[in-house]
């Protein structure tokens, strides 16, 4: 009897505990950052990538969420309207949808890059999965006309799909001393810490919308 009483306690313990992990997987919250090499982390450890520095801030304010970092250095909207569907895997709760940057680069038509960015975010949402758009500004270099055409995507997008935004990933970051790798473009460690901080309260409007849309 008590071999028996044993097991069943044991039975019930366990089957309690998988519950619970099964629930609290449930509830946790699946993010990609869908990106160039801003968001993928060019030339840091992988655990100083944007991704993985805004899951651990994430984590320590008590959300239960993961961020995959399915970024490409060099990606142009182009490029990641080509793999999206297969970079992006099925369970996927939300995108931090980040490009653009390299079109401005190259001095790609900003028709182009609307055109990718609009079609990117559509089939996101036609697949069930919430869109955190996240913008760029052209560099000054590409002249004030282009900057004009370029820099009013993002909000425009945002607006017209009804998605989140954040204006600009660089964001306290751009042009500051010390904060890129030395290329006065890519983002360093410290850089990262500071746009994370900013990003933050976005991020956290986002899995608040994401887990609302979760409950029965």
């Amino acid at each position: 009897m008590r071999i028996k009483a044993a097991l069943t306690i044991f039975a019930t313990f366990w089957g309690f505990s998988l519950l619970s992990l099964g629930m609290a997987h449930a509830d946790s919250v699946s993010i990609v950052g869908f990106g160039d090499s801003l968001m993928a982390g060019y030339e840091l450890a992988p655990e100083d990538a944007f991704p993985a520095k805004l899951e651990v801030a994430l984590k320590d304010k008590g959300h239960a969420v993961t961020i995959a970092n399915a970024s490409v250095s060099g990606d142009t909207t182009s490029g990641g309207l080509a793999r999206l569907d297969w970079s992006v895997p099925d369970g996927t709760d939300a995108v931090l949808l980040e490009l653009g940057a390299n079109d401005a680069l190259r001095g790609i038509s900003p028709e182009k890059t609307r055109e990718n960015l609009d079609a990117m975010i559509s089939r996101l949402k036609d697949r069930g999965i919430a869109v955190l758009l996240v913008g760029m500004l052209a560099p000054p270099n590409m002249g004030s006309d282009y900057a004009n055409q370029f820099d009013t995507i993002y909000p425009e997008l945002a607006k017209s799909h009804n998605v989140g935004f954040y204006p600009f990933f660089l964001d306290g970051v751009a042009a500051e001393t010390g904060l890129d790798i030395g290329d006065g473009m890519h983002p360093n460690a410290k850089g990262i810490d500071i746009m994370v901080e900013r990003f933050l309260p976005y991020a956290e409007t986002l899995i608040d919308t994401v887990s609302a849309g979760k409950k029965p």
